[in-house]
């Protein structure tokens, strides 16, 4: 790990001054930034420190929904009763990721920023576009078993690896930020995670030194929420793919976003007006490119939807 200086931010408008100059990175749980700077992936020369600014709380928002702090841990975010009534495919998603101990770290923003763990991103001696621009995909022609199928592009075949992210995206979730000059915006999750196109290691819709204060859930749709992960171990293991669906909701129209599949969580609205698994996979993954390692991603999305459709009839 490399030298770096470390300040505790005073208010979140200081911590985003802070983190907008170059070489500094926020840091809250540190659950992937810690172990990405050993490995000297990341080499950030100032770390501004955000666990003191008081956005660990969870609140009604005003029209209905929740209002979840950008501090607040895993743990308690999958506990909370609201969370667990209302947006049970988020508490599901979460309690799926990582470790007790990890989500004990995790923060709701660090989950929504993590990285991606391709081996070829952790690996320095490999070519990387993410971690090196301009310099190659190794991925590509590589070992591609765990990346991506569909949003890829000639620069990077990589998945986002979040659980939470992906769950937050069937719930049409909203990111709220906070510039250097204190002027804060509301990002739909839609919106906030760039697929890799030819600058992959641009990740997200943030700005140089903008800071995530709050994730706004809408008011509750209701119906069954399932949240079901395929990996290659029973624990502690990334999404092969994974599937958060929302059914019978109060509108009418269920919802399904993917994980495993793509840069970003995966959601084709128009596929959810197809009547069966077979027929929302196809829309949900049109104009796929898989490589030969990761094909069976596609016939494995469209088993894995009919298994959560049963289950959601049986509900």
């Amino acid at each position: 790990m490399k030298a770096f200086t470390y300040e505790r931010a005073t208010s979140p408008a200081a911590a985003a001054a802070a983190a907008a100059k170059p070489g500094a990175k926020f840091i809250a749980g540190g659950t992937n930034l810690l172990d990405l700077m050993k490995l000297q992936v990341e080499t950030p020369t100032h770390l501004v420190d955000v666990n003191r600014l008081g956005l660990d709380t969870i609140e009604a928002s005003g029209d209905g929904g929740l209002r979840i702090g950008a501090l607040v841990r895993n743990t308690a975010l999958a506990a909370d009763p609201r969370v667990r009534r209302d947006y049970g495919v988020l508490s599901r998603a979460l309690l799926s990721g990582a470790s007790g101990q990890l989500r004990n770290k995790a923060t709701t923003a660090g989950n929504l920023l993590q990285r991606t763990r391709c081996p070829y991103f952790y690996d320095t001696n490999q070519p990387c576009n993410k971690r090196k621009p301009g310099s190659g995909c190794a991925a590509i022609g590589g070992y591609s078993r765990a990346l991506a199928v569909i949003g890829t592009s000639a620069d990077c075949i990589a998945t986002h690896p979040s659980d939470m992210a992906v769950a937050m995206r069937a719930l049409d979730a909203t990111v709220e930020t906070v510039d250097a000059s204190g002027k804060s915006r509301a990002i739909p999750i839609a919106d906030f995670h760039r697929l890799p196109g030819n600058t992959p290691w641009i990740e997200t819709a943030l700005q140089p030194g903008e800071m995530i204060t709050s994730v706004t859930l809408p008011r509750p749709v209701g119906g069954t929420h399932i949240y079901r992960k395929v990996r290659d171990r029973a624990s502690y293991a990334f999404a092969t793919i994974s599937v958060a669906a929302v059914l019978r909701p109060d509108q009418g129209t269920p919802r399904f976003a993917f994980g495993g599949l793509a840069h970003k969580p995966w959601r084709v609205e128009a596929a959810e007006t197809q009547r069966d698994a077979k027929g929302i996979a196809a829309a949900a993954l049109a104009g796929a490119t898989p490589t030969a390692q990761n094909a069976y991603k596609i016939p494995l999305v469209e088993r894995t939807l009919a298994s959560v459709l049963a289950e959601g009839a049986a509900a």
